[in-house]
């Protein structure tokens, strides 16, 4: 009876884990942004090779795109482990919590990532698989690290900044996938070029968290640096991925760079009318809009060579 019963909570566990993805990584937000991450990332990179460049999408860029996207889940399902007492307190409808999850699936679907991301780069190259794996150890890192200091996992700026690197490591897999893959040629712009994707990031990651309402239990960035403050460093890193834009690709970045308004929109609408969560959709819109019109123009150059 016993075995019975496993064997039917075993067949149960891909509709829960496919309920907790669309829930808590919704497809439409995710996989779009980790599409066009990919695309835009190796797009400029490839523009910025110059006539030797040659990339094109290819099945390599399928593999990284996929590997983007499971690392996010991966990261996804590390945060709501991590999270779980802090989520009973404040968060009590969370999967993880009503039990609709459990620890044990979520770290299984976990392990079947790693697996199946080892896998898929070992067709590109062995760099690429020991990047992508340094991506999941340090998000695992993360939770260690939190456990000895409680202090990094309570103070959002120090949080910031010891977490920011899984995104970094993430630009990084891929352009030296690229590199390694002599799919371009790599130089010292590569370091604008990765600063570039990490304003586009931090940009959203401070607006999805700068509100009117004080709640020193909400982890909001404007409960340190004040709702003006957070909002003017979104503000401020969204300018900064613009110029960067122009920097690199000169004229040609100003396609990308137009993506401007629409955090520009979101400061008007939170500074001005004082929308309580204005910043957070205009945030999103630039960096769908700005990955989408980086890939774009890159393309166009490409064609145009």
């Amino acid at each position: 009876m016993g075995q019975v019963t496993d064997a039917l909570t075993a067949s149960r566990v891909p509709a829960r884990l496919g309920r907790f993805v669309l829930r808590m990584f919704r497809p439409q937000i995710y996989v779009t942004y980790g599409v066009l991450w990919t695309l835009a990332l190796e797009g400029t990179a490839e523009a910025l090779s110059g006539p030797s460049g040659h990339w094109t999408p290819s099945w390599s860029t399928v593999v990284r795109a996929v590997s983007v996207v499971l690392a996010l889940l991966f990261a996804r399902m590390v945060d709501e482990q991590k999270d779980l007492d802090y989520d009973r307190r404040h968060h009590p409808d969370r999967p993880l919590v009503t039990g609709a999850i459990t620890v044990a699936e979520l770290r299984g679907a976990m392990a079947l990532i790693a697996v199946l991301v080892a896998v898929l780069n070992a067709l590109i190259s062995a760099v690429s698989v020991l990047l992508i794996l340094l991506g999941l150890g340090y998000t695992l890192f993360l939770v260690a690290l939190e456990r000895w200091s409680p202090r990094i996992g309570t103070g959002l700026l120090v949080n910031l900044l010891v977490s920011y690197p899984v995104q970094l490591l993430l630009s990084v897999y891929l352009y030296l996938s690229l590199l390694t893959g002599d799919a371009i040629d790599g130089d010292g712009r590569a370091v604008p070029l990765l600063a570039m994707f990490a304003c586009v990031f931090l940009q959203f990651e401070f607006a999805r968290k700068t509100e009117w309402r004080q709640d020193p239990q909400a982890r909001l960035y404007s409960e340190v640096l004040g709702p003006r403050g957070s909002a003017a460093v979104s503000l401020a890193l969204a300018v900064g991925a613009a110029a960067l834009a122009l920097l690199l690709f000169g004229t040609a970045g100003r396609l990308p760079a137009l993506s401007i308004v629409f955090p520009a929109l979101g400061a008007w609408r939170f500074l001005v009318r004082r929308r309580p969560s204005g910043l957070m959709l205009p945030a999103m819109g630039f960096v769908l809009l700005f990955n989408l019109l980086c890939f774009y123009g890159s393309t166009a150059l490409a064609i145009g060579r």
